[in-house]
């Protein structure tokens, strides 16, 4: 069949996209920008097509002669995702009963109970689900509660929250009920809802084995993990507010997601039902049990084998295109810091470093300015550093990379990152390498910043001291990294 993947550079989307493609089915992704698909694994066999679900006119090409659509996007963390969300479902369930599509799929949240007041998070996406079931196209929504597979937000959460604070005081909901589910079962039931058949038209529930508490799940993860029992003491004081500015301190997730994620955690989220086995089989083996989720996540991470992550997805104020070269684009000022290094070193030992560059690697200057950066943007309600990255030394476009997202690379000349910290405009890190005649090679870095209002150029005139220790630094030990990288190859060849 014709698929038509929302979301394809998402968490879920991401995965869904190659594994369909391995059922033999033709593939279409819908992206605000192709470049962002440019260098998944999977880019030559999918067609991409660009558009965007909040603007209508853009949506047709996209539904033409498809057969079945996968609404995988939300807007959870930004302003008004509530809003948001409901209008692109309200623009993809026109546009798939224009198109005559045979079949939406879209994958929920759980259903609270009738008697409790939802979180925002889970009110909106049972409305999106009620959108999509009153489209007139035969629909499937999937109602999901945790999902465990490396780099999935709540994994993340669970993860670092269990490794980092062998004592923690927790709110009382840490004692509701969850049903988590692993993401290799979440792949397996919506590829298989391909072949629903037409007269499906509903909600089904999907979980895995286990029903746990969340103290529960840390106990377990802390088990599987090899570390020793986590001490937890349940408070009355801690709401879900506070809760997630806790975890946003603590764990790579930012206060913005994690607030609704928190939230919506108040809930107890178990299967009511297991009617979905009527049409598709569990998977061979049986569905993954919560100490086999986490153990296949922890050997993702260790492997370096993360295919997507929750930070892949860029919301919908991203710019869809590259810093252009016309400083008058901006309208007014442009502030740029240039630095350059002949390296003694060939390019490709220069290119290793600079590809490498963020997570555990760091920033080669002065880390201390670099952490009180990412700290301080936490405390606004940024992302902060500790968002790392999915691969230790290998990137593509649109992949966060701890506080900035990766805009633009031609491997072996160009890294080009788009600052996601909270700023008074917009700014841009640019790293190229040039060959030399004499075999060597030379680092090129160029810092741009495009200040918003008088508070913009206040900003960079407070921040300019500092760029000759920071960004200078940064350029002489790319360079001596480079060089170091030479020699150890010279030496092991």
């Amino acid at each position: 069949m014709r698929c038509l993947v929302t979301g394809a550079t998402g968490y879920v989307g991401g995965r869904l996209a190659p594994r369909l493609l391995a059922r033999g089915h033709t593939v279409r992704c819908l992206a605000r920008s192709a470049r962002r698909l440019r260098d998944v694994p999977w880019a030559a066999r999918v067609e991409v097509v660009e558009g965007d679900l909040r603007r209508p006119e853009t949506l047709p090409a996209a539904f033409a002669d498809v057969d079945v659509a996968y609404h995988l996007v939300h807007s959870l963390g930004q302003a008004g995702f509530e809003a948001a969300d409901r209008e692109a479902a309200t623009n993809f369930a026109r546009a798939a009963r224009a198109a005559g599509v045979r079949r939406i799929v879209y994958l929920g949240g759980p259903e609270p109970a009738a008697d409790t007041r939802p979180s925002p998070h889970l009110r909106s996406r049972s409305e999106v689900g009620r959108i999509l079931l009153a489209s007139g196209v035969p629909t499937a929504v999937l109602r999901a509660a945790v999902i465990i597979g490396s780099g999935s937000a709540s994994f993340e959460m669970l993860r670092h929250l269990t490794e980092r604070l062998p004592v923690m005081v927790t709110p009382r909901w840490v004692r509701n009920r969850i049903q988590p589910i692993a993401i290799r079962d979440v792949l397996h039931y919506l590829v298989a809802a391909v072949d629903l058949p037409p007269e499906v038209d509903r909600a089904f529930d999907v979980g895995g084995p286990d029903v746990l508490t969340f103290t529960e799940m840390m106990q377990r993860y802390a088990a599987v993990a090899g570390l020793r029992r986590r001490v937890v003491l349940p408070v009355r004081p801690l709401t879900p507010s506070l809760s997630s500015h806790w975890v946003g301190l603590v764990t790579p997730v930012p206060n913005r997601i994690a607030r609704p994620l928190v939230e919506s955690l108040v809930h107890e989220a178990v299967a009511r039902e297991h009617d979905i086995a009527r049409y598709v089989p569990d998977p061979p083996g049986g569905l993954t049990g919560f100490d086999d989720a986490v153990r296949l996540a922890l050997a993702r991470v260790r492997d370096a084998e993360v295919e997507t992550r929750w930070s892949t997805a860029s919301g919908p104020d991203a710019p869809a295109e590259p810093l252009p070269s016309d400083p008058q684009w901006s309208g007014g000022s442009v502030y740029t810091d240039l630095r350059s290094r002949r390296v003694a070193a060939p390019p490709d030992a220069l290119w290793q470093v600079v590809e490498g560059v963020g997570g555990d690697h760091g920033w080669y200057s002065f880390p201390l300015a670099w952490s009180v950066r990412g700290w301080l943007d936490r405390l606004v309600g940024g992302v902060g550093l500790r968002r790392g990255r999915r691969h230790p030394h290998r990137l593509h476009v649109g992949e966060a990379l701890d506080f900035w997202r990766v805009e633009e690379i031609v491997r072996g000349e160009l890294l080009r990152l788009r600052a996601e910290m909270r700023l008074p405009g917009r700014a841009w890190l640019e790293m190229r390498v040039e060959p030399t005649d004499d075999g060597g090679s030379r680092y090129a870095q160029r810092a741009v910043f495009l200040p918003r209002g008088l508070a913009g150029h206040a900003y960079w005139a407070a921040v300019a001291p500092f760029h000759a220790v920071v960004f200078g630094g940064m350029a002489r030990n790319i360079a001596r990294g480079a060089e170091q990288v030479a020699r150890a190859g010279a030496d092991h060849p």
